[in-house]
């Protein structure tokens, strides 16, 4: 008995000692229901109810610290949520309306502009220039694959008499020769570019197109070639500048000379340059030939400073048309009563002229001033005449 009861006190010591060391701990989730567990009193002598353990939860180990941090740091930069990717872009803002066109006058002076593919861009952006002019009117001619020495395929000295009379320009603007360089077909001969026989007869083609013109005594403009970006091409441009210079100046037009617009400060041909605006800008295509708008809009800025001197007040944008349906109207007001007096206007040159001597409202000639003693001798320190008889009478003294 004495050891039976060694052996359990013992065990009760180890019992009371493992309870106390290894406590029940609640369950980590909160919102689950409390489920007791068997102890190790239970599973050695059994007795009481009997309890099943539940089954595994998936419980989050991770502290709660550590999840606000890796919540409130950044996502990485990826892809748009979908959401996202499908809300409508906001629209971008309306281009300003463009003003509407100027209404030209009945009366409006025509220009003329005649030529081959980059008269056509001259004449385009010659109307731009003078959109805002109600007194000019750009009417463009041009055939691009025409030039002087293929008549067989567009004959301009036949074309251009038609063209003059139907227009009836006040001023002709002519920009031709970028196709001239080819054999030239005459009806004696052939004549190879650039022969001597090709030079003279191309002279007097020139002359031939600007005396339909000036024999109208009608201004004309004649465009010179720009740059190109072929050594051949625009060596032989400058060539043909040097005949349309001399034949024009000789017929009494003008020669417009672009060359410098188009080329930098040491002759070379250029695709970006200053614009009219003196900005920098694309001014050539790619092919080293054609200009871009920027260019056609500088081309036609050189054009403009000639036809605007020549066309005078009719090309001011200010102009407006002067009749009976733009006049103001006369406000007549009542008389008034206080303005009964007749007016005689006088001149203010020579009243006699028209019967005049005073001018309206002045006042009458006021009576002479009769001075009192005490006035001449203050102010002039005279005395007045002595009384006759008297001994300061001097003028009796030099009477007798």
């Amino acid at each position: 008995m004495v050891g039976g009861k060694g052996i359990i006190g013992r065990f009760l010591v180890i019992l009371v000692t493992v309870a106390l060391v290894v406590p029940a701990s609640p369950a980590p989730a909160e919102a689950q229901e409390r489920v007791q567990r068997r102890n190790l009193l239970d599973m050695l002598f059994g007795g009481g109810r009997r309890y099943i353990d539940p089954e595994p939860s998936i419980i989050d180990v991770q502290p709660r610290r550590q999840r606000q941090l890796r919540q409130q740091q950044p996502r990485p930069r990826g892809r748009a949520p979908a959401a996202r990717a499908a809300a409508p872009r906001p629209a971008a803002p309306a281009a300003p309306p463009k003003p509407e066109p100027v209404a030209k006058l009945e009366n409006a002076r025509q220009i003329l502009v005649v030529g081959d593919f980059l008269a056509g861009g001259l004449g385009d952006e010659l109307s731009t220039a003078f959109e805002e002019s109600p007194g000019v009117v750009v009417a463009e001619r041009s055939n691009g694959s025409s030039g002087l020495v293929r008549q067989d395929y567009y004959n301009w000295p036949e074309q251009l008499p038609t063209l003059i009379d139907e227009v009836k320009p006040a001023l002709v603007v002519v920009m031709i020769g970028a196709n001239d360089r080819q054999q030239m077909k005459t009806a004696d001969a052939r004549l190879d570019f650039p022969s001597d026989g090709w030079f003279t007869e191309y002279e007097r083609r020139i002359r031939e197109l600007g005396t339909i013109v000036t024999s109208r005594k009608i201004p004309l403009l004649w465009v010179g070639l720009p740059s190109f970006q072929s050594p051949s091409l625009m060596r032989d441009a400058v060539k043909l500048n040097g005949l349309y210079r001399t034949e024009v100046a000789e017929l009494g037009g003008e020669f417009v000379d672009i060359w410098d617009g188009f080329v930098d400060e040491e002759g070379r041909f250029i695709v970006t340059g200053s614009d009219m605006n003196g900005q920098q800008a694309r001014l050539r295509g790619s092919d080293g030939i054609n200009f871009t708008k920027a260019g056609k809009r500088k081309l036609a800025f050189y054009v403009e400073k000639y036809a605007r001197r020549h066309l005078g007040e009719m090309a001011s944008p200010e102009l407006v048309k002067l009749d009976a349906s733009n006049l103001p109207e006369l406000q007549v007001l009542p008389p008034s009563p206080t303005t009964a007096v007749p007016v005689q206007p006088i001149s203010l040159m020579d009243p006699e002229l028209d019967g005049g001597t005073e001018l309206l409202g002045a006042s009458p000639t006021p009576p002479p001033i009769v001075e009192t003693p005490r006035d001449m001798l203050v102010k002039r320190g005279e005395l007045p005449p002595a009384p006759k008889g008297r001994i300061d009478d001097y003028q009796r003294s030099t009477t007798q």
